[in-house]
């Protein structure tokens, strides 16, 4: 077998392994929180747990930027193979807890991304949509283990930056009818999402989010032509 082929078959299968475990907690997490199944309003989380919760976040995402920096020959693959990493990850996150809990029942079913300092919410397709771009991406970093340029690079950091705000947005102006705002730190004493007995989704904005996707989209396309005409010079 190509080495690189092989390289990027356990690649897969560990991000997979790892997206069992990360749909593990969450099965034991809504046993404790959501025992009838998970729904909105969120349920307010022991700041201990919290804490735990915040940093197993952070562990996995350093667990997933390791395996580009271990197996990737040179920046180009060690960003390929991040970015593949994390999107097989999210994708088969969302996989196995539809086979062990039946959830999500579709694809626009919202769901929290992200715990602080606000909750990222939105449909399941949309952290999809990313991922499968993500892929996209690696994809061609692969095949042409080149850098991406600086365009490329702020075409992609916005598009990211507009697909988080899209992601907030709704919390974000919930939070801002009340008297007190529920930004949540480390340092905080009491417990996360307990201003959140209210909340309940009401719009997810696709609009801003198809705006982020399209510059992230404009980013891989560049990269991809510029280095395909390269290619035949």
């Amino acid at each position: 077998m190509n080495p690189l082929i092989k390289k990027i078959s356990w690649i897969i299968l560990f991000s997979i392994a790892m997206a069992y475990l990360e749909s593990a907690v969450v099965v034991y997490l809504r046993e404790i929180y959501y025992p009838d199944g998970f729904v909105f309003p969120l349920t307010p989380i022991d700041s201990t747990i919290a804490i735990t919760e915040f940093w197993r976040e952070v562990a996995t995402l350093v667990m997933l930027l390791g395996i580009g920096i271990l197996t990737g020959k040179s920046s180009a693959q060690r960003l390929a193979f991040f970015l593949l990493s994390f999107a097989i990850w999210d994708i088969f996150y969302y996989v196995f807890l539809y086979v062990l809990l039946g959830w999500p029942s579709s694809l626009m079913t919202w769901d929290i991304l992200f715990l602080v300092p606000v909750p990222w919410v939105g449909p399941v397709l949309s952290p999809i949509i990313i991922s499968l771009l993500m892929i996209t991406l690696a994809s061609s970093l692969i095949y042409f283990n080149k850098k991406l340029n600086t365009l490329e690079w702020l075409f992609s950091i916005l598009g990211s930056i507009v697909v988080i705000i899209s992601w907030v947005l709704d919390y974000w102006n919930f939070s801002t009818k009340k008297t007190s705002s529920d930004i949540w730190t480390l340092s905080s004493k009491h417990n996360l999402f307990d201003s959140t007995e209210q909340y309940i989704p009401s719009s997810f904005n696709w609009y801003i989010f198809t705006a982020g996707t399209f510059l992230i989209t404009l980013a891989i396309l560049s990269f991809y032509f510029r280095n395909k005409k390269n290619s035949k010079l």
